[in-house]
Protein backbone atom coordinates (compact mmCIF):
# COMPACT_ATOMS: atom_id res chain seq x y z
CA UNK A 1 0.00 0.00 0.00
CA UNK A 2 1.34 3.34 -1.12
CA UNK A 3 1.88 5.80 1.93
CA UNK A 4 1.84 8.72 -1.10
CA UNK A 5 -1.05 11.24 -0.36
CA UNK A 6 -3.15 13.06 -3.44
CA UNK A 7 -2.03 16.34 -4.21
CA UNK A 8 -6.23 17.59 -3.58
CA UNK A 9 -4.83 16.04 -0.07
CA UNK A 10 -1.93 18.58 0.53
CA UNK A 11 -3.38 21.38 -0.66
CA UNK A 12 -6.07 20.66 1.67
CA UNK A 13 -4.15 20.34 4.42
CA UNK A 14 -1.86 22.96 3.38
CA UNK A 15 -4.89 25.39 3.28
CA UNK A 16 -5.95 24.97 6.52
CA UNK A 17 -2.42 24.68 8.03
CA UNK A 18 -2.36 28.29 6.84
CA UNK A 19 -5.57 29.42 8.66
CA UNK A 20 -4.15 27.52 12.02
CA UNK A 21 -0.50 29.15 11.78
CA UNK A 22 -2.45 32.66 11.08
CA UNK A 23 -4.44 32.22 14.26
CA UNK A 24 -1.48 31.04 16.58
CA UNK A 25 0.17 33.82 15.19
CA UNK A 26 -2.37 36.48 15.98
CA UNK A 27 -2.72 34.60 19.69
CA UNK A 28 0.84 34.31 19.81
CA UNK A 29 0.25 30.27 20.54
CA UNK A 30 2.97 27.45 19.45
CA UNK A 31 -0.02 25.12 19.92
CA UNK A 32 -1.58 24.04 16.47
CA UNK A 33 -4.34 21.75 18.37
CA UNK A 34 -5.46 24.97 20.45
CA UNK A 35 -5.70 27.44 17.21
CA UNK A 36 -7.89 24.28 15.32
CA UNK A 37 -10.15 24.20 18.69
CA UNK A 38 -10.44 28.38 18.56
CA UNK A 39 -11.29 27.95 14.95
CA UNK A 40 -13.86 25.63 15.59
CA UNK A 41 -15.87 27.60 18.52
CA UNK A 42 -15.20 30.84 17.14
CA UNK A 43 -16.95 29.78 13.97
CA UNK A 44 -19.69 27.45 14.99
CA UNK A 45 -21.03 30.38 17.09
CA UNK A 46 -20.53 32.80 14.49
CA UNK A 47 -22.28 30.19 12.87
CA UNK A 48 -25.18 29.60 14.84
CA UNK A 49 -25.84 34.00 14.89
CA UNK A 50 -26.02 33.79 11.01
CA UNK A 51 -29.24 33.42 9.52
CA UNK A 52 -29.12 30.36 6.71
CA UNK A 53 -29.00 32.26 3.47
CA UNK A 54 -25.84 33.62 5.28
CA UNK A 55 -24.09 30.71 6.98
CA UNK A 56 -24.10 28.94 3.31
CA UNK A 57 -22.75 32.22 1.78
CA UNK A 58 -20.09 31.87 3.84
CA UNK A 59 -19.14 28.70 3.72
CA UNK A 60 -18.81 28.40 0.30
CA UNK A 61 -15.42 30.96 0.45
CA UNK A 62 -14.24 28.23 2.92
CA UNK A 63 -11.41 25.81 2.69
CA UNK A 64 -13.12 22.49 2.37
CA UNK A 65 -11.73 21.21 5.58
CA UNK A 66 -12.64 24.39 7.22
CA UNK A 67 -16.02 24.11 5.49
CA UNK A 68 -16.36 20.30 7.24
CA UNK A 69 -15.32 22.14 11.00
CA UNK A 70 -17.86 24.82 9.81
CA UNK A 71 -20.65 22.50 9.75
CA UNK A 72 -19.71 20.07 12.19
CA UNK A 73 -22.94 19.75 14.42
CA UNK A 74 -25.05 22.16 12.80
CA UNK A 75 -28.67 22.20 13.31
CA UNK A 76 -30.24 25.18 11.24
CA UNK A 77 -33.55 24.19 13.32
CA UNK A 78 -31.83 25.86 15.84
CA UNK A 79 -30.66 29.28 13.69
CA UNK A 80 -30.03 31.98 14.40
CA UNK A 81 -28.91 32.33 17.89
CA UNK A 82 -30.71 35.27 19.56
CA UNK A 83 -26.64 36.80 20.92
CA UNK A 84 -26.47 40.19 20.24
CA UNK A 85 -23.46 41.53 22.69
CA UNK A 86 -20.07 40.61 23.12
CA UNK A 87 -19.96 39.35 26.59
CA UNK A 88 -22.92 36.89 25.21
CA UNK A 89 -20.85 35.66 22.04
CA UNK A 90 -17.43 35.72 24.12
CA UNK A 91 -18.81 33.64 27.16
CA UNK A 92 -20.22 31.06 24.50
CA UNK A 93 -16.75 30.74 23.21
CA UNK A 94 -14.96 30.50 26.57
CA UNK A 95 -17.89 28.24 27.52
CA UNK A 96 -17.02 25.52 25.21
CA UNK A 97 -13.17 25.29 25.44
CA UNK A 98 -12.30 25.85 29.71
CA UNK A 99 -8.50 25.25 28.73
CA UNK A 100 -8.45 28.79 27.03
CA UNK A 101 -9.40 30.00 30.93
CA UNK A 102 -6.21 31.39 30.78
CA UNK A 103 -6.88 33.62 27.34
CA UNK A 104 -8.82 35.98 26.64
CA UNK A 105 -12.00 35.06 25.17
CA UNK A 106 -12.73 38.15 23.11
CA UNK A 107 -8.89 38.31 22.02
CA UNK A 108 -9.06 34.88 20.80
CA UNK A 109 -12.45 35.98 18.78
CA UNK A 110 -10.96 38.40 17.28
CA UNK A 111 -7.85 36.40 15.72
CA UNK A 112 -9.92 33.70 14.56
CA UNK A 113 -12.55 36.59 12.96
CA UNK A 114 -9.12 38.41 11.97
CA UNK A 115 -7.83 35.45 10.06
CA UNK A 116 -11.57 34.97 8.14
CA UNK A 117 -11.51 38.52 7.11
CA UNK A 118 -7.85 37.54 5.70
CA UNK A 119 -8.89 34.82 3.77
CA UNK A 120 -12.38 35.35 2.48
CA UNK A 121 -13.61 37.92 -0.01
CA UNK A 122 -14.52 41.57 1.99
CA UNK A 123 -17.68 41.86 0.07
CA UNK A 124 -18.53 38.07 2.29
CA UNK A 125 -17.14 39.50 5.33
CA UNK A 126 -19.36 43.11 4.73
CA UNK A 127 -22.64 40.58 3.85
CA UNK A 128 -21.28 38.90 6.91
CA UNK A 129 -21.09 41.91 9.16
CA UNK A 130 -24.92 43.18 8.61
CA UNK A 131 -26.19 40.17 10.02
CA UNK A 132 -25.06 40.90 13.34
CA UNK A 133 -26.15 43.44 15.99
CA UNK A 134 -23.64 46.71 16.16
CA UNK A 135 -22.02 45.31 19.23
CA UNK A 136 -20.71 41.98 18.07
CA UNK A 137 -19.63 43.61 14.54
CA UNK A 138 -17.32 45.77 16.61
CA UNK A 139 -15.70 42.52 17.01
CA UNK A 140 -13.88 42.56 14.09
CA UNK A 141 -11.87 46.07 14.68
Amino acid sequence: MSTTTSPIYNSMIAKTNEWLRDIQNELDWPDPEKAFKALRVVLHTLRDRLPLKEVTDLSAQLPMLVRGLYFEGWNPLRSPSRIKHIDEFTHQVNSHFPEFEYAEPQEITRAVLTTLSNHVSAGEIEDVMGCLPKELRELWS
